[in-house]
């Protein structure tokens, strides 16, 4: 079928923004349309000359394309959507047109795992790019070495990050059953998207069934803790490698170093030290993720001296740990924490990186899970790590029915009982407002959602310099006078 206009509906997701790139790379005239854009995805293609049609209208599918990508949050009556199905303009998914354009005759590697995917993925990619592999990638995030989210490259191996997540309305399985991996990384595995998974069994036959995709000639790299998985990865056929720090590992960290400019380690490789490593990257959980792109890139044959200049050189994805402004001596932090265990994550490394600082966090529960109760009790515990917790109001709260929402007054409660002060303040506004003339220079704020979050990263720090201005000219008059 001729494939020389492609639609995609809802391009602003970070998957579909960068496969609209490839297509585009590919030749194919590519045009999309959401409801809302925002940075970093929107800079991204605008930056690549894609046009983005804003709101939702059947108008943008006139004339009619041929091929429509539907993005896997675009749900039955939205508009786009129902002028396609009348019409029988053809339709796929991300993942199905990602697969068949892309993905044949390449080595297939698959970064999964609930925590950890898209920086491991842009850490196994920058590997392969130093070492001269020419890797095609397509990444859930802007990597900084690359100043893209893909790539397609002359080399033999594609590098793609697996999401568990649904793959479309007409198709409710994980997108990465479509990817066909020669090879998988898996980070680790706990109960996520409450939305469409109904309990942390039905998240591990996800995996378990990716697993069982990987060709008795490939490798499964797997995180060395956890009972999950355990589970998801009892019944591979291929070769299974563990990292972590477990004894018996067999690509295991020791002597952990978190400093305030530079995160070192050591590497045993069955038991033998196999090299010294660093890189400006916070926390332990990014070191594991170091793991695991080092033991895949190993195992393709990179040797270890490319692999440490990698690492060394790596900087980072952006919304991970991604510092937004430094203004009047306050850092504020842009993390893209969904889930309570990132969220401990984040701001353990944090304290590492700015110790003795006076931690802020400011969550918006914007995630499919964050918006719902089901992890209530660890999302205050995680929070509680914070010296000042400000957390927004749910993010389309009337979507969730009441019974399963995110309760905010107990989850203030809750975060009270842990000793640490809590607020729930609605909006961005309100937000900075409130705690924009209780901040001092040293303060670290660490911004916590996975969408625009109403520009609060533009507005708090507009609102200190402001507050400062201010400040300072009252001094100067107070001083005239």
């Amino acid at each position: 079928m001729k494939k020389n206009h492609i639609h995609l509906i809802g391009i602003c997701g970070t998957a579909m923004a960068s496969l609209a790139g490839m297509l585009r790379e590919r030749g194919f005239r590519v045009t999309g349309s959401d409801a809302a854009a925002y940075p970093p995805m929107s800079d991204f293609l605008a930056g690549i000359g894609i046009p983005v049609a804003q709101p939702f209208d059947a108008k943008n599918l006139q004339p009619a394309p041929d091929l429509v990508v539907v993005g896997n949050a675009i749900s039955r009556g939205n508009v786009e959507l129902e002028h396609l199905l009348d019409r029988r303009i053809p339709f796929c998914s991300m993942a199905q047109i990602l697969h068949d354009e892309f993905l044949r005759g390449k080595e297939v590697l698959v970064v999964a795992g609930t925590h950890g995917k898209t920086t491991t993925t842009s850490m196994l990619s920058w590997i392969f790019a130093s070492a001269g592999l020419k890797p095609s990638f397509l990444i859930g995030g802007i990597a900084e070495n690359f100043g893209s989210s893909f790539a397609l490259g002359d080399g033999e191996h594609f590098i793609i990050e697996g999401d568990e997540y649904d793959t479309a309305f007409f198709d409710k399985g994980p997108k990465f059953l479509h990817y066909f991996p020669d090879s998988v990384i898996l980070t680790s595995v706990e109960f996520d998207h409450a939305d469409i998974y109904k309990d942390l069994e039905a998240v591990e036959t996800a995996f378990k069934r990716l697993v069982n995709l990987i060709p008795q000639r490939g490798r499964l790299i797997a995180f060395d803790s956890g009972e999950s998985v355990e589970r998801c990865i009892a019944k591979a056929f291929c070769p299974v490698e563990r990292y972590g720090s477990a004894a018996n590992a067999n690509w295991r960290i020791e002597n952990l170093r978190l400093q305030p400019e530079l995160t070192s380690w050591t590497l045993m490789r069955n038991g033998t030290q196999w090299g010294e490593f660093e890189f400006s990257l916070a926390g332990e959980y990014n070191v594991w993720n170091a793991t695991a792109a080092s033991a895949m890139a190993a195992d393709y044959g990179i040797n270890r001296e490319q692999i440490q200049k990698a690492l060394a050189s790596f900087r980072s994805v952006k919304r991970r740990l991604e510092v937004r402004a430094h203004v009047e001596g306050i850092t504020i932090i842009d993390d893209f924490a969904h889930h309570p265990t990132a969220i401990a994550g984040t701001l353990t490394a944090l304290r590492s990186r700015f110790p003795g600082a006076r931690l802020w966090v400011i969550l918006e529960p914007r995630s499919n899970t964050l918006r719902r109760n089901v992890l209530q009790k660890q999302l205050a515990q995680s929070l509680a790590m914070a010296d000042e917790v400000i957390v927004a109001g749910v993010f389309k709260s009337e979507v969730i029915p009441q019974a399963e929402r995110l309760d905010l007054m107990a989850l203030g409660a809750d975060i009270e009982n842990h000793g640490k002060h809590a607020r729930i303040i609605s909006g961005a506004d309100g937000i900075v407002q409130t705690i924009t003339p209780e901040l001092r220079s040293g303060d670290v704020i660490a911004i916590l959602s996975n969408g625009g979050f109403e520009g609060i990263y533009e507005k708090l720090p507009a609102r200190i310099r402001e507050l400062a201005k201010g400040t300072r000219n009252s001094r100067e008059a107070s001083a005239q006078a």
